[in-house]
């Protein structure tokens, strides 16, 4: 198993010396570092910005939200960054949720697999460079299909460092996790636990199994962004994971669509899912925080003493996981580094 820094995205602002975090992850050998978005900062700025300080590691968006750029604009970002990087980009993108895709890009969510299958394709058109981009397809069409008829195929001006670029995608639902399995090179999975390793792996199977599927398991990646507290005290180390959770199982999404609090239900936590989110949802935050369970955290987590997480790891190796992307004190790297050995 692979090493990774999850940057993530920004709250009010940036985090500290992201480059001597990113130096210190080279130093210890960490194969990758991924920026993300929500509504707030975007992840490319950063991950360019940032990654200028690095030699080493992969540079990986987890996600780029699709709903933010057209195909073509994602193309166009993926090959500028790829060459930037010298050939270490890796274009993580996601559909993310009805809230955001309506409530802030004003775009239509419905049938997000089929949109994605769509956008990728194009997305490797571009890049392949094989010649001017046509695609007509029900979400996207270029030329557009019914604008002015002005419209011309285009080929990018500018010469791909490589023509194929890794695409990985992040899915939570068992349809998105197999389509990720047939269409692209990774999954970024989200709220992500060995309990559920075998929902997942039978999720992949499907997608591997696909006619047009282009990897199997052995040549696919899974890259899962983990929060690592070194604590002495359990309980303590949960509690800086707890807001976290609630977050996302309370306030991510509406009531009748949130696909984090999915994936945390099918855990086990149906009920206590059920608590969090009328909380949250009714303003008492502290409240939701608090009814997140020590449980449920060591199950999204590694968590706790050092003797304890690595006692811990051995069922986290035998997962699909290939890469754990390392969410936490910057630090401690050393100290995860030292475990994961």
């Amino acid at each position: 198993m692979k090493l990774g820094y999850s940057i993530g995205y920004w709250s009010s602002g940036p985090p500290a010396d992201v480059p001597g975090v990113l130096a210190e992850a080279e130093r210890l050998g960490f194969d990758s570092a991924w920026t993300s978005e929500a509504y707030g900062s975007d992840c490319l700025t950063p991950l360019a910005w940032w990654g200028s300080t690095t030699s080493t590691l992969r540079l990986g968006t987890n996600i780029m939200q699709m709903s933010a750029r057209t195909p073509a604009a994602a193309a166009m970002a993926a090959m500028t960054i790829d060459h930037l990087s010298g050939g270490r980009f890796v274009l993580g993108l996601g559909a993310s949720g009805p809230q955001v895709v309506e409530g802030w890009y004003g775009l239509p969510y419905p049938r997000p697999l089929a949109r994605t299958r769509e956008y990728i394709a194009i997305v490797r058109q571009i890049v392949a460079r094989g010649g001017p981009v046509e695609f007509d397809g029900e979400f996207y069409q270029l030329p557009l299909r019914g604008g002015t008829g002005l419209g011309k195929a285009l080929k990018s001006t500018l010469h791909p460092r490589r023509t194929e670029i890794p695409i990985f995608m992040g899915a939570e639902g068992p349809k998105n996790v197999a389509l990720a399995a047939e269409i692209a090179d990774g999954w970024l999975p989200f709220l992500f636990s060995p309990k559920a390793n075998d929902f997942y792996a039978a999720a992949l199977a499907e997608g591997f199994a696909r006619d047009t599927a282009r990897h199997t398991a052995d040549t696919f990646e899974v890259c899962a962004a983990v929060p690592v507290i070194v604590h002495p005290n359990v309980e303590e180390a949960a509690d800086f994971i707890r807001p976290f959770i609630a977050l996302y199982v309370g306030g991510m999404g509406a009531r009748t669509a949130n696909f984090h609090r999915d994936v945390v239900a099918r855990l086990g936590y149906e009920r206590e899912c059920d608590t969090i989110a009328d909380l949250y949802l009714a303003g008492r935050k502290k409240e939701a925080i608090a009814a997140v369970p020590t449980a449920l955290v060591e199950d999204l987590a590694l968590i706790g003493s050092p003797e304890k997480i690595k006692d811990e790891l051995s069922r986290w190796r035998e997962t699909v996981i290939t890469s754990l992307l390392v969410q936490g004190d910057p630090g401690q790297l050393q100290q995860i580094a030292d475990l994961f050995a």
